[in-house]
């Protein structure tokens, strides 16, 4: 029997436009954090051609709008692939940025007011599939940049867009950073390649078709090292120098994959996965799958319903009882978004259809989750609470997971 969410609020953006994708961060420096709808251009085929940002819009969490650049455009693509825009403290002052690429130019903009704050030029015509941000100059407080396009190409530019290096190669989606080596700046996994700070060939994942959906960074063994997992055409464990620890094949397209602590009395992380079994509308079927640690199935979802764009992604501090669950929406044949947890139980089903965002809106230590579309944004908790701030007012630092945010949801656990 699953649990009745709690509905603490519920929002008309409908001003944003269709077809958003939304991120989330502290824009105005209240403490809380806010809502920013991205939409992006229509008119082109994103399995090959990148998205552009149309138009952005900021709303509080009592739904005011409080700015917008550009202007809704009603035929905007969809969610087909990543649109290039994050929130970040880009320049280390404390205070967060909305990043985007607007016109065949990099913006970034003020996070109170939307106004431009710089404008960069790309440094070639497709860098703008999405927008990674890292630490590969060893620089605490500014940012570097890479810029991909679709499939075949990375660019590293340090803070003031010096081209750092350039990588072709199969970047996959949507590259993860991490400091593995821990001389304070990061390597970067680019699709099934290990890339030193400074573009150099680390390692390669050997004996790997397609490319990387997803990619996650976490202790998932207990060595107390970190290791890479990567799903694409398998699931596979790395670690962090390369050699491959195990590989799950029993899956037809390792679509999404997610590292937490998911089940009880079990050592380690486990892996919750999304595997892509049959891709069209009407045939169309996913299904979830739970490994252990040693890349051990544990259970696999025999699903009965209709549909094939599951997203999932891990929930953390939801409620009190101290284990992960895995956020599953986009399901389709009217399986609404729910929270599952390690023995595929439904814990929570959420009772509207939409994307799903998450995190700790009002910094009171447990996670919201927010689903959206076109017209009107729910946001759910497992308790009642108010989305006041409580604390004395600061700024909420803006964390990796909501500033690398990306349609194929990868991350880190951290050690």
């Amino acid at each position: 029997m699953s649990i009745q969410p709690y509905e603490i609020a519920r929002l008309n953006i409908i001003q944003a436009g269709e077809r958003c994708k939304m991120l989330l961060g502290d824009l105005n420096g209240d403490g809380r954090l806010e809502m920013l709808l991205v939409q992006a251009d229509g008119g082109i085929d994103d399995r090959y051609v990148p998205h552009q940002v149309c138009c952005l819009t900021a709303f509080d969490l009592e739904g005011t709008l409080l700015w917008q650049v550009g202007t809704p455009d009603p035929d905007a693509g969809g969610p087909g692939s990543d649109y290039p825009a994050q929130v970040a403290d880009w320049d280390g002052d404390g205070n967060n940025e909305v990043l985007c690429v607007m016109d065949k130019q990099f913006l970034v903009l003020d996070g109170r007011t939307g106004e431009i704050k710089e404008t960069r030029d790309l440094p070639g015509d497709e860098a703008h599939d999405c927008i990674i941000l890292a630490n590969l100059t060893g620089n605490q407080h500014r940012m570097d940049i890479i810029l991909k396009d679709r499939y075949k190409t990375l660019w590293a530019l340090d803070h003031d867009f010096n081209l750092l290096w350039k990588h072709e190669g199969n970047p996959g989606h949507f590259p993860w950073v991490y400091d593995i080596d821990g001389d304070g700046k990061d390597e970067v996994m680019a699709g099934y390649d290990m890339l030193d700070h400074d573009g150099m060939l680390l390692w390669s994942c050997q004996n790997l078709d397609d490319h990387a959906d997803c990619i996650w960074f976490g202790d998932v063994d207990g060595d107390g090292q970190v290791e890479v997992v990567i799903g694409g055409s398998v699931t596979v464990m790395m670690d962090r120098c390369g050699n491959e620890k195990w590989r799950y094949e029993d899956s037809i397209e390792s679509q999404h994959i997610a590292l937490g602590h998911f089940c009880t009395g079990m050592e380690g992380l486990q892996i919750a996965g999304l595997d892509r079994i049959v891709r069209g509308d009407e045939h169309g079927k996913d299904g979830m799958f739970m490994l252990d640690s040693a890349g051990k199935e544990i259970w696999k979802e025999n699903r009965t319903t209709r549909g094939w764009l599951t997203i999932i992604e891990p929930v953390c501090n939801w409620d009190e009882g101290g284990l992960d669950y895995i956020l599953a929406y986009r399901r389709g044949g009217d399986v609404l978004p729910s929270l599952v947890d390690g023995d595929m139980k439904t814990v929570t089903e959420f009772p509207k259809e939409g994307y799903a965002v998450h995190a700790d809106l009002v910094q009171t230590g447990k996670g919201q989750i927010i689903i959206y579309d076109a017209e009107e944004a729910v946001i759910y908790s497992s308790s009642p609470m108010t989305l006041s701030l409580t604390d004395a007012k600061r700024a909420k630092p803006q964390l990796k997971r909501l500033y690398n945010s990306t349609l194929y949801p990868g991350g880190e656990v951290k050690i």
